[in-house]
């Protein structure tokens, strides 16, 4: 059966995707010239391919399918802005192969005007064809949050913006078949600009709960009660939590140099988040200061070293930073993570423990960094000689919280 959907970039965007449109009985070309499997169990790949998925490091079938999605990465370069030579690379490649009447959409987080300045051009000029003509360009932010398992791709609203209003109605028939709710944007910018404010949504509250953890253990507070009691309001307040710092791939965007001003908001709140790595490490060192240890010699065992909970990727982790300034320090680092079974900092393989218990027993300090569904947190609270919790995971009074 031939493909009907080609999804551009297998990664943690990609995949979702083409999961959810395999289960909706769309035979899906997946295109990468990277692994997928570090993001999809084994049975779900097998599933999969059995539902008509067809993975492929060949373009030849980009040019036999009804709609393009290119998912690629775009990670923060040299500069601090986003990287998109994987964009343009999807681009360069599908260009040769597009043919008149197929959809192509952007899902990749790309600041507002990418779509119609940037991609529009290579693939017009790689193709020959007229975007908004011959064929259809929108752009949809990407809503998928990995390992996520109460909302789904079918039970989450897509936005869309397109080229033109016939370029978002091809693009909302495609999602259509995949969401219960299309929400159609003005045009490319608004639909670029949608997750602009998201991303940068997240971040900046993150911030403010990260400010408010410091504040609150100057003062002597609980903020995990605080937070617990103003979640109750219900209105005018959501609940963020405090952390060790913030990963994954999607990168906060001030605009710095691109729009005339930059967002200070967000500016400020990724100064507050790149800092907390450190500031865990500070918190660390005092907390073996304060039982008459030093950091130097002293045995730190990391819980949890991938960036959210119960999901197998490493993508900007702040615990690779907060690993390093231990190592800096003297510390003897170890982790355990039982979904990542090898980890390397400084180019170095970082210790890994079978023996959860056993290790936090002997280590001088436990630092849980993510709170896999996996932990027994009261058991390791009993077993630990000191723990300090980044997440507030552990029952009150059980560990230093931070």
């Amino acid at each position: 059966m031939p493909a009907d959907l080609a999804v551009i970039g297998l990664g943690p965007l990609g995949l979702p995707l083409a999961q959810a449109a395999v289960a909706a009985g769309i035979p899906t070309l997946g295109y990468g010239t990277g692994p997928e499997s570090g993001f999809l169990s084994p049975a779900e790949l097998r599933r999969m391919l059995s539902g008509g998925f067809r993975p492929t490091t060949s373009p030849d079938g980009l040019g036999r399918v009804r709609t393009a999605v290119i998912c690629a990465p775009t990670p923060r370069g040299a500069d601090g802005g986003l990287d998109l030579s994987g964009v343009e690379a999807a681009a360069r490649t599908l260009a040769e192969r597009l043919r008149p009447h197929t959809t192509v959409i952007l899902e990749s987080p790309v600041h507002p005007g990418t779509t119609e300045e940037f991609l529009c051009p290579l693939l017009e000029e790689g193709s020959g064809l007229r975007a908004g003509r011959d064929f259809h360009l929108a752009y949809s932010p990407s809503r998928v949050d990995p390992g996520n398992r109460v909302f789904t791709p079918a039970g989450t609203p897509k936005v869309i913006g397109g080229l033109t209003p016939a370029c978002t109605e091809s693009a909302a028939a495609f999602y259509g078949r995949l969401t219960d709710k299309v929400v159609r944007a003005r045009g490319l910018r608004e639909a670029e600009t949608v997750h602009l404010l998201e991303t940068n949504y997240r971040h900046v509250n993150i911030a403010l709960v990260n400010e408010m953890a410091v504040l609150c253990h100057d003062l002597g507070v609980d903020l995990w009660d605080v937070i617990r009691c103003a979640e109750t309001k219900p209105f005018g307040f959501q609940a963020f939590r405090p952390g060790p710092g913030v990963g994954g791939h999607a990168v906060p965007q001030d605009l710095t140099g691109h729009a005339g001003r930059g967002l200070r908001m967000v500016e400020l709140a990724q100064q507050v988040n790149s800092g907390m790595p450190r500031y865990v490490v500070q918190r660390a060192a005092a907390l073996l200061n304060e039982y008459g240890k030093s950091a130097r010699g002293a045995r730190v065992l990391l819980l949890g070293v991938t960036y959210k909970p119960d999901f197998a990727d490493l993508q900007g982790t702040p615990a690779h930073e907060i690993a390093v300034r231990l190592l800096e320090l003297g510390a003897a680092v170890s982790y355990h993570d039982p979904l990542v079974p090898s980890w390397a900092v400084l180019d170095r393989p970082v210790p890994r423990v079978d023996s959860l218990y056993e290790a936090a027993a002997e280590a001088d300090l436990t630092i849980l960094l993510q709170q896999h569904r996996t932990y027994d947190l009261q058991g390791l609270s009993v077993k630990a000689q000191l723990l300090l919790d980044t997440r507030g995971a552990t029952p009150t009074g059980a560990a230093h919280r931070l």
